[in-house]
């Protein structure tokens, strides 16, 4: 009984080791990966400190590799009711590194979500990569890309996350 045991614990640990794309949903297409990315004015370099400093936010960036098409879903809160969102992109650069846009998800001071409440949400689905290979890039080394949203107050970025 022992022995089965210890086989199980072996079988488990092996399993759990395998790495693969469908970030451990067996239901989820291999072509699929799915990035969640916590949204904090402090990882921005540098650091926010003005009025929006308090938001945060949560990017679902789901990349399909067979398709080359992202997926941006994205959650805020915590804004000022004056803020005004103008862009949102994924940027190249490692944690305190700034790099300049690589894929866009598509907002615009013109098609942005109101802040009145101080929370928003928005999607943009199917986007398409900017030239051959760059979700690649993004699939072969995620930590070395992160995701900001942009706002009137702080055109440079008020809040980032690392893609892991």
């Amino acid at each position: 009984m022992k022995r089965l045991g210890i086989a199980i614990t072996l079988l488990a640990f092996g399993v759990a080791g395998c790495g693969s794309n469908n970030n451990g949903n067996p239901n989820q297409p291999s072509n699929i990966t799915v990035f969640t990315v916590q949204l904090s004015p402090a990882n921005e370099n540098p650091p926010i400190t003005n009025a929006e400093s308090s938001a945060r936010g949560t990017a679902v960036i789901t990349v399909n590799s067979q398709t080359n098409t992202i997926d941006f879903n994205v959650s805020l809160n915590s804004f000022p009711t004056t803020s005004q969102l103008t862009a949102a992109h994924i940027h190249p650069g490692a944690a305190g590194v700034n790099g300049t846009v690589l894929i866009g998800t598509g907002l615009s001071s013109a098609n942005a979500p109101s802040l009145s409440s101080g929370s928003a949400t928005f999607s943009f689905t199917g986007v398409s990569e900017q030239s051959p290979g760059q979700i690649a890039q993004i699939l072969a080394n995620p930590q070395n890309f992160y995701f900001n949203v942009h706002t009137s107050a702080n055109p440079s970025g008020v809040m980032r996350g690392q893609l892991k």
